[in-house]
């Protein structure tokens, strides 16, 4: 038995990374599978959006699992888009109970007044406005279906603390926290749940890159990821530069379970101490 045996879930950004990892982790719980994301570039973003082959590969792991999964191009900045890949895979799967709104990115870094209106904008748009708009189209789901719910919204430490040059990010997921803590109270009456996770550092595409090596390595000219590693293992309590996706996906998993039936509003970071030191 599963902890979710029956349920479906939404989950974005579901192609690569810790979006694969999550829709990996709940259907090996017994959980069935609604995936999007968006296959195509991303102006400012310092790495490669992910491919229809990435998609391809989350769904051929699903169904190695003997679970169902509706995958589906979309971008969470477009409700539209949104919204029929939702009442598709619902029509399909006949249900929906758990969300995890993970889609993001990161873009080019800089002083505040030095980031561009365009990249400002773009980063909120997606890391705030779309997991506002994955929401907005899965509420309606949820409600109907009577059972209550989870939604848990990926954050960042940078929802929690400052950090400089990333005014952009940090605004979009600090913003995310007020988002979860509105939903939460609007949708108690229904029993769904909305919380937030804060990773840290994830190993992930999104960090492993040439531009975030050099931001967190600005004294080197061409840093390694093992000069990368020292500096982010500094941001860290715990003596480690980075956590796995599957780290994050197991806090996901705990919030979507009955475990976490009484739990919301709550901020939950996966961070290795970070916030903390």
């Amino acid at each position: 038995m599963g902890r979710l045996d029956g349920k479906v879930a939404f989950v974005t950004g579901a192609a690569r990374g810790q979006g694969r990892s999550h829709a990996l982790r709940l259907a090996q719980e017994g959980a069935d599978i609604i995936g999007i994301d968006v296959m195509d570039e991303i102006p400012g973003a310092p790495y490669a959006s992910a491919t229809e082959e990435d998609l391809a590969e989350t769904v051929r792991q699903i169904e190695a699992l003997d679970r169902r999964i509706i995958a589906t191009k979309a971008d969470v900045r477009d409700f539209g888009q949104l919204r029929e890949a939702v009442d598709d895979g619902v029509a399909q799967l006949g249900r929906l109970d758990i969300v995890a709104a993970n889609a993001g990115i990161f873009t080019l870094a800089g002083k505040a007044e030095e980031l561009s209106d365009e990249i400002f904008m773009d980063t909120l748009n997606v890391n705030l406005a779309g997991v506002w708009r994955t929401c907005k189209a899965a509420i309606p789901h949820l409600r109907a279906g009577g059972n209550g719910g989870s939604i848990t919204l990926t954050s960042s430490t940078a929802g929690i603390k400052g950090f400089q040059n990333f005014a952009h990010y940090v605004a979009s997921k600090h913003g995310v926290v007020g988002l979860m803590r509105t939903l939460a109270l609007e949708l108690a009456p229904d029993m769904i749940r909305v919380n937030t996770v804060h990773p840290t550092s994830v190993d992930t595409d999104m960090i492993q890159n040439e531009t975030l090596y050099k931001l967190f390595r600005p004294d080197l000219e061409n840093p390694t990821q093992d000069e990368f590693a020292e500096a982010s293992t500094a941001m860290n309590a715990l003596p480690v530069p980075w956590v796995d996706p599957v780290d994050i996906s197991n806090a996901v998993l705990f919030l979507a379970s009955d475990e976490a039936r009484y739990i919301t509003g709550v901020m939950l970071p996966v961070d290795a101490g970070a916030t903390t030191k």
